[in-house]
């Protein structure tokens, strides 16, 4: 038996007592037996009871609890900390307003309440940063501030994206992301339709996705938190990735460059895992010897190619007669290029 069904009862027996009196009281008005007013006013109170409770019982507080579970911790922790001193001002207000006359000093202490709290909870939402800011509480959380980076306590934001490519699993586990790794509902929405898509390229991306996600959830060493914060009219998962960013002051994991040059343009911190890894990439000088395996040919007459470990691409002049074969060639030439890094060799003897 659900709660809204015993509410239900609960409603339709109480409005039918009142629907019971209200009745009498009317035939005692009308001056006709009390039967047939009360029997009816009792089933319409009955009736009502039993249609309109949800209304004012469980419909609000299931839509207050959804609210709650889409609001970032943050922004609820701000708002009923506003809440609470605007209701301490309201109270030191009362008190010279309840020396005002009748009814001056019934209503007014009410209103005045009512009205800090109100305005205590928005402020401290809208202007929460800057105004924890000020008392040094989550200085951590300050979007836009590029000297703060990322502290323990700060938080970092997966993309759909960088959770399929997997490699945030290894980078997680070596201790490069300090602070708690949130990912949001929709995300996991999104990464579960590309799972479930009939195309079976992506389909096992996005099964690779979960896998990461639930390595990420095992093994590694910061706890990785599911939020249900979301936000009703936007559509796009990047757009809502941001929102989410700036609400909480998070940073973005992604190796997305769209979502990487706006979120940037908009002041959120962000993290790509590509840029990560071309930075770590391993760094070879002219003159230097590289042992390597010739793949395929190049472009030019001649020429070889083969790849490092990390997947740097090495042209290897005159390589194409070591087609398939394993040589040292000695580097010629570096270049960096916006895809990444080039080498250029050429068989050793």
């Amino acid at each position: 038996m659900s709660l809204e069904f015993i509410l239900r009862l609960i409603g339709m027996i109480v409005l039918a007592l009142g629907g019971l009196r209200l009745g009498v009281s009317l035939a005692a008005l009308a001056g006709e037996a009390p039967e047939t007013w009360a029997i009816t006013t009792s089933m319409v109170g009955a009736l009502a009871g039993l249609i309109l409770t949800p209304y004012f019982t469980t419909r609000p507080a299931r839509l207050i609890h959804e609210q709650l579970n889409k609001m970032p911790p943050q922004q609820l922790v701000a708002s009923v900390t506003g809440l609470v001193i605007g209701l301490i001002i309201g109270a030191l207000a009362a008190i010279p307003l309840s020396m005002l006359p009748q009814p001056y000093n019934g209503i007014l202490p009410l209103i005045v309440a009512a009205v800090c709290g109100y305005f205590g909870a928005t402020t401290f939402a809208v202007r929460r940063r800057d105004l924890l800011g000020m008392f040094r509480l989550w200085p951590s959380f300050r979007v836009g501030d590029e000297g703060a980076g990322l502290t323990p306590n700060r938080q970092v934001l997966l993309d759909t994206s960088v959770i399929i490519d997997g490699r945030i699993a290894d980078i997680s586990v070596t201790g490069f992301i300090n602070g708690p790794i949130v990912v949001p509902n929709f995300v996991l929405n999104e990464l579960q339709h590309v799972a479930d898509s009939s195309d079976p390229l992506r389909r096992n991306r996005g099964r690779r996705g979960l896998d990461v996600l639930n390595r990420l959830q095992k093994e590694a060493p910061v706890p990785v938190i599911i939020t249900d914060a979301d936000y009703e009219g936007v559509f796009d998962v990047d757009e809502k990735l941001i929102l989410l960013a700036k609400s909480m002051g998070c940073a973005i994991v992604t190796n997305d460059y769209n979502l990487n040059r706006v979120a940037e343009i908009q002041g959120v911190l962000v993290l790509n895992v590509n840029e990560l890894a071309n930075a770590v990439k391993v760094i070879f000088l002219p003159g230097e010897t590289i042992v390597l395996n010739i793949v395929q040919e190049g472009k030019e007459i001649g020429q070889g190619v083969g790849y490092l470990d990390d997947g740097t691409m090495v042209v290897v002049e005159e390589g194409r007669r070591y087609l398939n074969q394993t040589v040292e060639t000695v580097v010629t030439k570096v270049f960096q290029t916006s895809a990444g890094r080039m080498i250029f060799a050429r068989p050793v003897g």
